[in-house]
């Protein structure tokens, strides 16, 4: 039971990172206020709050995409090998 618990949380957590790649992705092609680019900022947003909080964009560069999917790779990681060891 806690293996497919597991496999969850790391489909989930993979699927987050896709959305933040495709998000920064879009961010060089498409208008801040094109529907596609609003919808994923609206859920993306909150999550990258208190990371620019921390960490302020450094000129262009924001990083808070990067270290946004470090964290989850990281929470994921953590929790799946803790179920894994019950």
């Amino acid at each position: 039971m806690f293996s497919s618990i597991a496999l969850v949380i790391s489909a989930l957590a993979n699927l987050l990172v896709f959305v933040i790649i495709i998000n920064s992705l879009l961010s060089f092609f498409l208008s801040p206020y094109h529907p596609a680019r609003m919808t994923l900022d609206r859920f993306l947003n909150p999550l990258y709050a208190p990371i620019r909080r921390v960490v302020p964009p450094a000129g262009m560069f924001d990083f808070s995409p990067l270290i946004l999917i470090v964290l989850i790779q990281l929470g994921s990681f953590l929790l799946t090998s803790f179920l894994h060891s019950l």
